[in-house]
């Protein structure tokens, strides 16, 4: 699904070159679940954005799905995100006006499903999530882990074929964080592909494949063994 060949991104700031991605080359097969690990500032979230379009690169090629995304305008850039990508962000990035449910049922304004469908699906993930008694709270009556919930929310009501993760347990207590890997991990046995960005080794031992990154370079790769 994913295909990164020779990718480097350099940042620029007066006569600073900062190289956050240096000839990185990967590939992220359909029905996967990778994990990126590495030291703070090493490039792991900058990979994250390449892969999910919110971020160009210098050099390289990324195909996705046979797609060459460097030929694609913006308009057709947003499309191809909209329809096949989902996004937890570590700061979970809430509209603070919005509830809970309004929060979640956003991506599905945006794709243009009927009023009737949106609500259902939102009602699901409200009870996937154990949220739903929290459905007219709006973010800032809501705990850190409670947000984070709602991001992941989000993420999964348009039934995206890839969701990439920044530290998706990062702001809960190791037993929220653990059930929501359990609820990654089944989206992952239903069929979709997971990039995840982490520090924890307990988060990436859900995953199929750890990647790791150190100075803007992938320097080692190990498969997971699941009984």
């Amino acid at each position: 699904m994913i295909n990164l060949h020779h990718i480097s991104k350099i940042y620029k700031s007066n006569s600073v070159e900062t190289h956050a991605l240096s000839n990185v080359s990967l590939e992220v097969a359909e029905g996967e679940f990778v994990s990126i690990m590495g030291p703070s500032g090493c490039g792991k979230t900058t990979l994250l954005n390449i892969m999910g379009l919110l971020d160009g690169f210098d050099q390289g090629l990324y195909v996705f799905d046979s797609t060459d995304v460097k030929k694609l305008n913006e308009k057709s850039r947003v499309k191809l995100r909209k329809s096949n990508i989902g996004f937890i962000f570590q700061n979970f990035n809430l509209l603070d006006d919005l509830t809970v449910f309004e929060n979640i049922e956003l991506p599905l304004v945006y794709l243009g499903v009927k009023a009737a469908e949106r609500r259902e699906r939102v009602k699901q993930v409200l009870h996937q999530i154990a949220l739903g008694h929290r459905m007219d709270h709006f973010p800032h009556q809501l705990s850190g882990g409670q947000q984070q919930k709602v991001a992941i929310g989000r993420a999964i009501v348009s039934k995206p074929r890839i969701i990439l993760a920044d530290e998706p347990t990062g702001n809960l207590d190791s037993a929220q964080g653990n059930e929501i890997m359990e609820t990654l991990s089944s989206l992952n046995e239903a069929g979709t592909t997971l990039v995840m960005v982490t520090h924890s080794m307990n988060d990436a031992s859900y995953s199929n494949r750890i990647v790791k990154l150190m100075d803007g370079q992938i320097v080692a790769e190990k498969a997971l063994l699941h009984a």
